[in-house]
């Protein structure tokens, strides 16, 4: 019972005196027990959930100054933080200069996913990239795909802030057409956006992706 019911173990006895003292029968007991169980273990998935996604800092819409960023829809917003778009397998891309609070928005809308049961992967661009062409070199290209490809919610930050080769832009393509149609991928980008983004490899050529 200690591995399955931690909550049941760490609480019956106390749960037991005030079921005595509110002279409630041994149904409401259990029922109060369980509900303790069902709480905390809820909790523990939305914290398991939240390590898993790898963020880099956790930040909410509570600490989101709005009023900074006028131009930016508070009522859109707060709609994309109630997940439907996810449930429906649909992109977002939020684009705008640095400082607009793009990324904050991002971490704020996959810790909202992360509390209402979906699983999320954080990373930036660049940090995607080269995990990519390192799990290429060493042959774990496909166990790294299957992973992204299986999340319910990509996160992926800033997008055309640093040049990569014409390789890891294919890698990325790759990672964006797995996930078509399979799940949500949220971009944050400070470029402009003229069917798709592109970013110049330092040899001159375009790495250029698209979430369809």
């Amino acid at each position: 019972m200690k591995g399955w019911l931690p909550t049941f173990v760490r609480e019956y006895e106390k749960v037991a005196l005030e079921a005595v003292q509110d002279r409630a029968d041994y149904p409401r007991y259990l029922l109060r027990l369980c509900e303790l169980e069902r709480i905390d273990r809820e909790r523990r998935m939305v914290e398991r959930r939240i390590r898993m996604a790898r963020f880099p800092h956790t930040k909410s819409f509570d600490t989101f100054d709005f009023a900074a960023q006028p131009s930016l829809n508070k009522a859109l917003v707060l709609e994309l933080a109630r997940g439907e778009w996810i449930e429906q397998r649909r992109n977002v891309i939020a684009l705008g200069p640095s400082g607009t609070g793009k990324t904050h928005a991002a971490l704020a809308l996959g810790l909202a996913a992360c509390q209402k049961g979906q699983s999320v992967a954080f990373t930036t661009a660049a940090a995607l990239v080269h995990d990519l062409m390192e799990a290429r070199d060493e042959r774990r290209l496909r166990t790294l795909q299957k992973h992204l490809a299986s999340v319910k919610l990509l996160i992926l930050d800033e997008l055309g802030y640093v040049p990569f080769t014409a390789v890891g832009g294919e890698l990325l393509f790759e990672v964006l057409s797995q996930r078509y149609e399979r799940g949500s991928t949220l971009i944050t980008s400070n470029l402009p956006f003229e069917n798709g983004h592109r970013c110049s490899a330092p040899n001159g050529s375009q790495a250029r992706s698209s979430t369809g």
